[in-house]
């Protein structure tokens, strides 16, 4: 008799949070590390915001609230997805969770029977099959050329569809690439799915964080038969640097709501009450969109300054982000080579080399689908930025 369960046996452990640990490990043992793996914005919470929280913690708004969020921000979260995404929809279809991923749990829990395909455009978040796995799902890769940003077609989404298909996850802006989907390669994608009658999970976390002209568009924006088939994933981590306090919520059609309703009731019960308050501050609160901008105007300077640095390396190039904080930086050429008696050979090699040698932390393409990449996040000073891209320079460049 196996000691573990089958569907906690499928599970691998995190690269991000392993590179991560090592890092900080380095650096509190006083050696100058470069960490590019953060996932987080490097920004406080907005004042406000916190003081928010203290307020619900002062007049005692620490008791359970309803399974799936205040009342009040359900409704302020409804009018978001109004004004801001296109997507009508009642704070019945609203459920508030302990952050983003526990909300993609929730829908993968809620659709995901054993056996049924889940397809994922690869280069792709490393929890998504992971998610899928343990709900009994098989994921099915689809992986973005770098010719076209690292995003998918609408014939490579058909061709990848077989009657077991019940799924589509879909994210944008990404993690790991920073691509954007257009709104006609959006609605183009909706078409196929609701040719077939597929499932969407949109995962839209990054949502603020575009730069340029570029602007994300919503799947379930499409037409009211893909909103019948889409469930919205975001929440206040990425936008307001709010990751710690753990919220993330999703909008379903109702039947979905429901059901997803149930099962956090009996789960997780409800998310944090002091935490549900500072959001229905972060979400209604009119200094909100000047916080935004200005967070959004830093990260895009960064991904600027990076892109042109890394354009003058020398045996690795990056496809140029239009959203997130994240560069994917192909360096596969690397492979083969030698960084002293070690052989290069995939990107956790490289990775590993790469902190042990230059002290720069970067995060494995190959749990992303994409080992000729190695992730970086420019959630990071300009300086620590310049720094590490150089350190990154002289390593290949030291590469026999």
């Amino acid at each position: 008799m196996q000691r573990l369960a089958k569907r906690i046996r499928t599970i691998s452990p995190s690269q991000t949070l392993a590179i991560s640990a090592k890092a900080k490990a380095m650096k509190a043992a006083g050696e100058s590390v470069v960490n590019f793996g953060v996932g987080e914005p490097d920004f406080p919470t907005p004042d406000y915001i916190v003081k928010a929280g203290i307020a619900a913690l002062k007049t005692g708004k620490t008791k359970y609230t309803p399974s799936a969020g205040l009342p009040e921000l359900r409704r302020a979260i409804a009018d978001k997805f109004r004004t801001e995404n296109g997507i009508d929809c009642e704070p019945s279809q609203i459920i508030v969770s302990n952050g983003a991923k526990h909300s993609i749990f929730n829908v993968c829990y809620a659709l995901v029977d054993e056996g049924d395909e889940v397809i994922i455009p690869a280069p792709y978040w490393l929890t998504y099959p992971e998610v899928v796995k343990t709900c009994g799902g098989v994921p099915v890769y689809v992986e973005g050329s770098k010719e076209n940003g690292f995003k998918i077609t609408p014939e490579m989404l058909e061709a990848a569809i077989t009657p077991r298909t019940k799924l589509l996850i879909f994210n944008s802006p990404c993690n790991p690439t920073g691509a954007v989907y257009s709104e006609a390669e959006v609605r183009a994608l909706a078409a196929v799915c609701e040719k077939h009658k597929i499932f969407v999970l949109s995962d839209e976390i990054y949502e603020k964080l575009v730069y340029g002209d570029t602007r994300p568009f919503s799947m379930a924006a499409v037409s009211d038969r893909m909103k019948e088939l889409t469930i919205t994933v975001n929440g206040v981590s990425k936008t307001f640097a709010m990751t710690g306090w753990r919220i993330g919520y999703l909008a379903a059609p109702k039947d979905i709501a429901k059901a997803i309703d149930s099962f956090q009731s009996h789960a997780t019960s409800n998310p944090c009450s002091i935490a549900q308050y500072a959001t229905l501050e972060a979400l209604t609160s009119p200094q909100s969109a000047g916080k935004i901008e200005e967070m959004a105007s830093i990260f895009s300077a960064r991904r600027d300054a990076a892109v042109e640095r890394i354009g003058k390396m020398q045996g690795a190039y990056c496809v140029e982000p239009e959203g997130a904080f994240y560069i994917m930086l192909v360096v596969s050429d690397a492979y083969g080579k030698k960084c002293g008696d070690r052989v290069i050979s995939d990107s956790v090699s490289f990775a590993d080399a790469l902190l042990e040698e230059a002290k720069v932390a970067v995060v494995p393409g190959a749990p992303f689908g994409a080992d000729d990449c190695v992730r970086l996040s420019y959630s990071l000073s300009m300086d620590d930025l310049m720094e590490g891209l150089a350190r990154i320079d002289a390593f290949l460049k030291g590469l026999k």
